[in-house]
């Protein structure tokens, strides 16, 4: 199973959410807003370097499945030379802002950009809304199964909170965080 995060937020936590799954032996992949690695450039090296995958979740996380091509192109390929210029590489995994699946529409821009796959997931953590992080641990426990792909949110105090506490139940379940790249192949 893999937890994704949306890269947005105080570079603090997530520095301490990303030493918090390297010290339970856990990677994740990163899919970063190109204004947050604007911000905070040298998080994708430390992202990359902790052996977690970073990928691309747009320019500015907005609503893409509400653009025309040519501003969906705009944000995927935005976030895409970000990345390209911090890590010479534009990441191998694209997930649409503000929608779960990607429309037929989003697929071709995501393509044309450089991105076969558009990554979504079928365990939405909630944790954005900000429910306490017992909420947090309890919706991921119950929903995660073998192959899962969970969504969650760098930019919250109660994901980083509630993080221990997942990756523990997750182990006595079996079940064992990798990156994208882990658990969709090579």
């Amino acid at each position: 199973m893999a937890l994704t995060f949306h890269g947005q937020g105080s570079l603090s936590i997530a520095e301490t959410l990303l030493v918090e799954a390297e010290q339970a032996g856990a990677q994740v992949s990163v899919l970063a807003v190109g204004t947050w690695l604007e911000q905070y450039p040298q998080i994708a090296q430390r992202i990359l370097s902790g052996g977690h995958d970073l990928g691309n979740h747009t320019m500015h996380h907005l609503d893409i499945a509400a653009m025309g091509a040519t501003d969906a192109y705009a944000e995927i390929a935005g976030c895409a030379q970000q990345l390209r210029a911090l890590t010479g590489s534009i990441g191998r995994w694209f997930r649409p802002s503000q929608t779960q699946y990607a429309t037929l529409l989003i697929e071709r821009e995501a393509r044309k950009a450089g991105y076969p796959t558009c990554v979504s997931y079928d365990v939405d953590s909630l944790d954005y809304t900000d429910p306490g992080p017992d909420a947090v641990v309890s919706t991921v426990l119950r929903l995660t199964r073998p192959g899962s792909i969970v969504s969650l949110h760098m930019g919250h105090a109660g994901t980083v909170t509630a993080l221990p506490a997942i990756l523990r139940g997750l182990a006595g379940r079996g079940l064992r965080p990798v990156t994208l790249t882990g658990l969709l192949g090579p």
